[in-house]
């Protein structure tokens, strides 16, 4: 299984839908909860060019969103 990181926040409905999905499918993943952490905020900047949450890091990739389809991608490749 591919690592899988999930860049989160505290009020954040599609990050909880994401992390019921990733925990369904039985996917293991590390949470980063960038509320907690705010200097990540610019790490995501800058591998995503994107601010908001969630996005998700798996072995590289990056998806940005709730998107169960691509997501499913990047963990086949």
């Amino acid at each position: 299984m591919e690592p899988v990181t999930v860049y989160t926040t505290n009020q954040c409905v599609y990050c909880v839908m994401l992390k019921n999905f990733l925990l369904d499918q039985n996917i293991p993943f590390k949470e980063i909860n960038v509320d907690q952490n705010p200097r990540i905020v610019q790490k995501l900047i800058d591998m995503t060019g994107k601010m908001g949450v969630p996005q998700i890091e798996i072995n590289g990739k990056w998806v940005v969103g709730y998107d169960p389809n691509q997501i499913m991608k990047a963990l086949e490749n």
